[in-house]
């Protein structure tokens, strides 16, 4: 899911052979919008879990979220499609960190920014729910130990974390892409070409309905990471047509896929409701912000704390479900603190969990990682 890192991207004329030069004295700087914009989504996730699960009673609230937030609990309905955001931007920035890179520096820059902070949230989260005291259900053993390979769902094992199923759609999206980009070498028209053959295949595995090819082309959210990577193409050049395209038949596709996973005719015994012109605006909002950091519209907000929140997105991502829920029934039904102070108490602190497992422990391992993994055996 989801990559926080943003490394500059090769504009190398090595790196670019079926492209021309760029204009001189241009250079990629770090995106911090797109980090900003990486938060607001892991939030809009977080917004969703807690309060916008319609008339689901939840053990930790003691209700139904649209009894604990009558106002806003439809609004927070629309905040699962923060995954889909969050795939847009993936599609963006596996495509820019990949540019120039081989496969083996690809590969060791995902593993050492994914498997740090998911292991740790596999440990503390099992160990949690472990406790007498915290009363939740946990996952046998063998299946936590699967867990830390993140290959638990093809594996029919219990998952540890509720939100994995994102990763193991972004490993996927991270295997085709260095298979068909990184591998050959990335450049405008091979990507070009993956992004067409990858829509194509994808609306054919739609039609054909063959559970493996389901899993290898992932139909339902192909156009989002194809429409990050279309971004990316006009973020090189605002003026490629062919990126321009990409972008275009990507939201079209996935406004589309959203609204027929999503969509659902009222009915008050339903997980949650939405209207279809509301999941169709959240998408396009979402690629319209990932466009105006393409374009360099937001390029003023270049604040330092912008970087903080990017840093602090994939750990609070992991661990905001579970661990939300027992600190949500620890202040709401032990403390009796209202539900909005318990809905705030409990993001900040899956924030300051998300800055520890940063510092102490993403700071600690990702570069050890990435030298053991980046360094050429003979």
């Amino acid at each position: 899911m989801i990559d926080t890192a943003l490394p500059p991207a090769d504009t190398s004329p090595a790196a670019r052979p079926a492209e021309p030069a760029r204009p001189t004295g241009r250079r990629e700087t770090r995106l911090r919008a797109l980090d900003g914009l990486r938060l607001v989504a892991a939030l809009m996730v977080a917004a969703y879990h807690y309060g916008g699960r319609g008339g689901e009673v939840t053990q930790a609230w003691g209700s139904s979220a649209k009894a604990q937030f009558p106002t806003l609990s439809p609004l927070f309905a629309y905040g699962c499609l923060g995954v889909q955001v969050f795939f847009v931007i993936s599609g963006f920035v596996i495509c820019m960190s990949g540019w120039g890179r081989s496969p083996r520096s690809f590969f060791a820059s995902r593993a050492s920014r994914l498997l740090p902070a998911y292991w740790a949230a596999i440990i503390i989260v099992t160990a949690v729910f472990a406790l007498p005291w915290v009363a939740y259900k946990t996952v046998a053993p063998s299946d936590a130990l699967v867990n830390l390979t993140m290959l638990q769902q093809p594996l029919g094992a219990d998952r540890v974390l509720g939100v994995c199923w994102t990763l193991w759609a972004e490993i996927r999206f991270y295997a085709l892409f260095a298979l068909c980009v990184v591998l050959p070498g990335a450049n405008r028209r091979r990507v070009i070409m993956f992004c067409a053959a990858w829509t194509l295949a994808a609306a054919i595995t739609q039609g054909a309905k063959q559970p493996l090819l389901d899993i290898v082309l992932m139909p339902e959210y192909a156009p989002y990471f194809i429409g990050g990577v279309g971004l990316y193409l006009v973020h090189r050049d605002r003026k490629d047509a062919y990126a321009w395209g990409i972008v275009a038949v990507s939201w079209l596709i996935g406004q589309h896929a959203a609204v027929a996973s999503l969509w659902h005719a009222p009915d008050p015994s339903t997980f949650s409701y939405r209207t279809t012109w509301g999941i169709v605006a959240v998408v396009t909002c979402g690629y319209a912000a990932v466009a105006a950091i393409a374009l360099g519209w937001l390029n003023r907000a270049d604040w330092r704390w912008l970087t903080v929140a990017g840093a602090l997105t994939y750990p609070f991502y992991l661990v905001h479900e579970h661990l939300g829920w027992v600190v949500i029934k620890l202040l709401h039904r032990t403390l009796h603190l209202p539900s909005y102070a318990t809905f705030l108490l409990t993001v900040a602190g899956m924030l300051v969990l998300a800055w520890l497992l940063n510092r102490y422990v993403e700071n600690w391992l990702t570069p050890r990682l990435r030298k053991a993994l980046s360094t050429p055996r003979t």
